[in-house]
């Protein structure tokens, strides 16, 4: 069992080292999201907002251990499908999934998906959990506009409580005393699970990523609640790049 025994560091030098802190807890990363009511539902969600034909082509942005890849798989069984991810550790447990054999995985910044060889373009990019923890989200956002077809859709499926101090309250209350203690039971650690609750309580509410996406050049920009206890904490943040 690690032991967590480091000064807490600032979020930014935090999200340099989150491929190896998400390395380490990639072994029991599946168990412990298990155990959260509505997660894997909720990933199925997003993914089947994203209305993409048959055959589309898909990026799964920071795809971790394919989680988000395997709702994707289910609700477009025959959409091509690419998972990028920087965690080795996150993307070996990815692979080892039979029922997404067919899947190309690439180890890569999210940052940067085209420079590590995610060119596209395509009909379709899911990222799951992955906009907050960018050291330029600005910039990233940009970069996957650009990997879009014309009419190409973007589903950012995140964490968002700025705008609402009951949606605070609750996930402070959930991280504290159940995720954090339930991640050192399960991955020895609880670095990655208290940079989970502090970086969410950072990141923006729902009308800032909003103007994030707009200034990124997408249209058609809405947000799409989650139901259960993650209402108004997880949600699904849609748009698109224009048809020119």
């Amino acid at each position: 069992m690690t032991t967590d025994t480091e000064t807490p560091k600032p979020l930014g030098e935090r999200k340099e080292r989150i491929a190896t802190d998400f390395t380490r807890v990639a072994r029991g990363y599946d168990l412990l999201c298990a155990l959260n009511p509505g997660y894997i539902r909720h990933l199925g969600m997003s993914a089947n907002r994203l209305k993409l034909a048959g055959d589309a082509s898909v990026l799964d942005l920071c795809c971790g251990t394919g989680l988000s890849t395997a709702a994707l798989r289910k609700s477009y069984p025959g959409v091509s499908i690419t998972g990028l991810d920087a965690s080795a550790g996150m993307l070996a447990v990815a692979r080892n999934k039979k029922n997404l054999s067919d899947v190309t995985w690439i180890e890569g910044d999210g940052m940067n998906p085209a420079a590590a060889g995610a060119t596209g373009p395509y009909d379709g990019i899911l990222m799951a959990y992955g906009i907050r923890n960018m050291v330029d989200p600005d910039l990233c956002l940009t970069r996957l506009h650009e990997l879009l077809k014309p009419g190409g859709s973007l589903c950012l499926h995140e964490y968002s409580v700025a705008d609402s101090r009951r949606s605070q309250w609750t996930w402070k209350l959930v991280t504290s005393t159940i995720v954090i203690p339930l991640g050192l039971v399960f991955t020895g650690t609880t670095s990655i699970y208290r940079y989970l609750r502090e970086s969410v309580l950072e990141f923006d509410g729902v009308a800032a990523l909003e103007e994030r996406l707009k200034r990124a050049g997408f249209i058609d920009v809405r947000t799409e609640p989650m139901d259960g206890w993650q209402r108004g904490i997880v949600h699904s943040f849609l748009a698109r790049r224009a048809e020119q």
